[in-house]
């Protein structure tokens, strides 16, 4: 298999070819069709994050990520090959990958939570994902079936679809909700607000390509959270007290701004994990009553539920860009510097 990937974090993308592994047990192989570039595998390549107020940095290789890697956690493939005890692989389907597994055995995973457990085996983060032309899936239960669906445009829905999906479900979508972020998760998020039936989303971004792709995209308004009246700007597009605010950024700037512009009794659902401190004066989370949740991705059961619901509403697609495979580390860089509308889609 021909895979691209971290040798050294910050380091360029190695492009390295080893043998097929011999299958074994419930494991499937998969030809891959498409793998999403999506912000977390910057942080993945990267090592780590930034946690503000001087901490000291968060290491992902202190908290098991090891090197060599094949990052790419939103994939989707052909299944080519199954293991001995894989009854209900399908040679020849393609599927998209659930790759937030857990353990199996704790009680979380026993629950259908493999995403919040404490022994995770996530593809493209604790084990090889879809940066390359093969994958290796343990079981077949992680395996859905795109019935019909594109495979380029369906990547991104085992990450940037399952985690905006799980997080708006979180929210009151019966009122107009403010969205800090209008990258793809931004336009995954409007796309299937729209779907779930929500009035609507003010778009918060400092790019203007990418609240120009919001409001093309359905968002009621969009505001500059760069602008020094960002917050008046927000509450007067809003015209009603504001009691919902996802942010798919996640750095003391947006989580400041959607803490501010919440009413009393509002929630703000945290997604994004560019880095940062807290910035909130603790006081006035009780005076305002306000929740402060994290949402992280989604599990299997919602990622089924999220592809039924691209189906029976016909969902268009967010953006994105196909790039081969050699270019992953070009890609990477793209996204690194915000040079990218929507998502890119490696296509080995």
């Amino acid at each position: 298999m021909k895979s691209f990937r971290v040798t050294g974090f910050g380091q360029p993308l190695t492009e390295q070819d080893r043998p097929t592994p011999e299958l074994s047990g419930t494991q499937v192989l998969l030809r891959v069709k498409a793998a999403g570039i999506c912000h977390s595998d910057l942080h993945i390549w990267e090592g780590g994050y930034e946690l503000g107020h001087g901490r000291k940095r968060l290491s992902l290789q202190d908290r098991g990520v090891a090197l060599p890697l094949t990052m790419g956690h939103e994939s989707v493939g052909e299944i080519v090959a199954a293991g001995p005890d894989a009854k209900d692989a399908k040679i020849g389907e393609t599927v998209l990958v659930y790759p937030w597994i857990g353990c199996g055995q704790c009680d979380v995973c026993k629950a259908g939570d493999e995403n919040m457990c404490l022994k995770p085996r996530f593809l493209g983060v604790y084990c090889d994902g879809g940066y390359s032309d093969e994958l290796i899936v343990p079981h077949p239960r992680y395996l859905l079936s795109l019935d019909g669906l594109d495979p380029v445009t369906a990547a991104p829905y085992a990450c940037s679809g399952l985690t905006t999906y799980a997080a708006l479900k979180k929210l009151d979508l019966g009122e107009t909700i403010v969205i800090f972020g209008a990258g793809g998760l931004g336009l995954m998020a409007l796309t299937l607000l729209k779907a779930m039936g929500g009035k609507g989303a003010i778009m918060v971004d400092i790019d203007a390509k990418k609240r120009e792709a919001a409001e093309q995209a359905g968002a009621l308004a969009s505001v500059d959270g760069g602008a020094a009246d960002a917050l008046e700007q927000i509450v007067a597009k809003a015209g009603s007290p504001i009691r919902g605010v996802l942010d798919l950024v996640g750095n003391a700037q947006t989580a400041q701004l959607g803490f501010d512009c919440l009413t009393k009794g509002g929630k703000l659902v945290i997604v994004g994990l560019f880095g940062g401190g807290a910035p909130w004066a603790l006081p006035f989370i009780p005076m305002k009553a306000i929740t402060i949740q994290g949402s992280y991705v989604g599990n299997l059961r919602e990622t089924q539920e999220l592809l039924d619901l691209v189906r029976t509403k016909k969902i268009p697609p967010i953006p994105v860009t196909p790039v081969p495979l050699n270019q992953a580390d070009a890609a990477l860089h793209d996204l690194q510097k915000g040079k990218l509308v929507g998502r890119a889609i490696l296509t080995p």
